[in-house]
């Protein structure tokens, strides 16, 4: 069957699932292959718990008309996805970076959100799957869609930015992360390169941190030869040839901003987020907001609103200590600009807990020692390292190979009054010693 002809379908039957224990009545079921699944051989429970069609690409378990047979699954569901986005006039923004772009795209939303009837990417639904079930959510009404894309591969953004045709896009930064799938720091630049260059042959605008270099690289490398395409901001204390520029007053814990646009007006956000690195991920949202005609008080407003959650630059505040919570990724970039934020902060008894950064591949052992380093020059004490490469490192820290060996540590000591940031990758799991201080 055509993608057009299953549109047709979509159009009556427009939730889609692609878990068949999971399958709202009347929905269409997507029979996605995976690793150690084969959901085609699940499509007939899908119809029995809900499913009105099912689409397969294995025409043996096809039984009757209600079973959709294409060549791959996959393949349809992103076809479909960007067939549909086609026929709708929704403004399409495309995100990525190495890191803030979830942030930063919920900053966006919760500023867009004050004007427009938005739609954007929930939680990390970022992949090659996740980028068709958001754009497969959006309905007539919708006036801009935030598109998140992720990557750790060569390519991955490039066969994203295709599907989802974005009209704009915003790269947050460029860092040190999945070099065992990107290769090396100029691998990452060039499939994040890989948005900029898709927006431009389409002829359409990127907003940029014009005080980043290698964006500016980037973005004349993609073909923006000039600035008329070009939605600039930075940090800096006044507008010159940016739409908004900004400064950070203080981080106090929370980051408090003032932003200024070129129409010389000024404001002060005071935000919920936790460190001065998220500055840019503030002004990437003022700008956004300030280019679609939102006006100062209502992107204070939504800016102000945001809580951050998934353990992403959230205070945790026990009834022993404060912690500060960034435990959902690590590289790197990611790590660096923590332990400074936290090296600086004004606050007494630190403590950080940090995790490995993992798929550095051979520059895990470089990047980990370097990290070590920086600990010491800020002459940070207090400090745990969780996982097999911190242990191999040279420091003066107490080291544990794994979670379950830190909690064991943790349950013996009384800590107390302290300010303690975590951090570290998602697959370290440290979010499970939260409960423990």
């Amino acid at each position: 069957m055509s993608i057009p002809e299953i549109y047709t379908i979509f159009q009556q039957h427009s939730v889609i699932s692609t878990d068949s224990r999971n399958c709202p009545s009347g929905c269409l079921f997507f029979a996605l292959k995976g690793d150690n699944f084969n959901a085609n051989a699940y499509a007939l429970s899908a119809l029995e718990n809900g499913a009105a069609y099912t689409i397969i690409d294995e025409s043996e378990y096809a039984l009757d008309q209600r079973f959709i047979v294409v060549a791959d699954v996959l393949i349809a569901l992103q076809q479909l996805a960007h067939y549909h986005r086609k026929q709708l006039a929704t403004t399409v923004l495309g995100i990525t970076g190495t890191n803030g772009k979830t942030t930063s795209k919920e900053l966006i939303a919760a500023v867009l959100g004050q004007k427009f009837n938005i739609l954007f990417t929930q939680g990390n639904l970022n992949n090659h799957i996740g980028v068709p079930l958001t754009l497969l959510k959006l309905r007539p009404e919708h006036e801009i869609a935030v598109v998140e894309m992720g990557a750790n591969h060569i390519g991955e953004i490039k066969a994203l930015a295709e599907i989802a045709c974005p009209d704009y896009g915003i790269i947050t930064n460029v860092g040190k992360a999945h070099l065992d799938g990107f290769g090396s720091f100029e691998g990452v630049k060039k499939t994040k390169s890989e948005l900029y260059v898709n927006i431009h042959d389409n002829a359409k605008s990127i907003f940029i941190n014009s005080g980043n270099e290698h964006l500016r690289e980037m973005a004349l490398k993609s073909g923006f030869t000039n600035d008329e395409r070009l939605v600039k901001y930075k940090l800096i204390a006044e507008c010159k040839k940016e739409l908004v520029a900004g400064a950070v007053l203080s981080c106090s814990p929370f980051l408090k901003m003032q932003c200024c646009t070129k129409a010389n007006s000024c404001f002060v956000v005071d935000t919920k987020l936790i460190g001065t690195y998220n500055a840019e991920n503030i002004l990437a949202a003022v700008t956004i907001g300030h280019y679609f005609g939102i006006n100062d008080a209502d992107i204070k407003k939504g800016l102000e609103q945001y809580l951050p959650q998934n353990n992403r630059s959230q205070l945790t505040v026990t009834e022993r200590n404060k912690l500060v919570v960034d435990a959902y990724n690590a590289n790197p970039t990611s790590m660096r600009a923590a332990v400074i934020n936290f090296g600086l902060m004004q606050v007494e008894n630190k403590m950080l807990i940090l995790g490995d950064m993992l798929e550095l591949g051979e520059q895990a052992d470089f990047e980990h020692q370097a990290i070590v380093d920086l600990l010491e020059s800020y002459q940070l004490k207090n400090v745990l390292l969780v996982g097999k490469i911190f242990a191999q490192t040279i420091n003066d820290f107490s080291c544990f190979s794994a979670v379950d060996d830190l909690i064991q540590y943790i349950e013996k000591q009384n800590i107390v009054d302290s300010y303690i940031l975590i951090k570290g990758s998602r697959g370290i799991k440290l979010e499970k010693v939260i409960s423990l201080l």
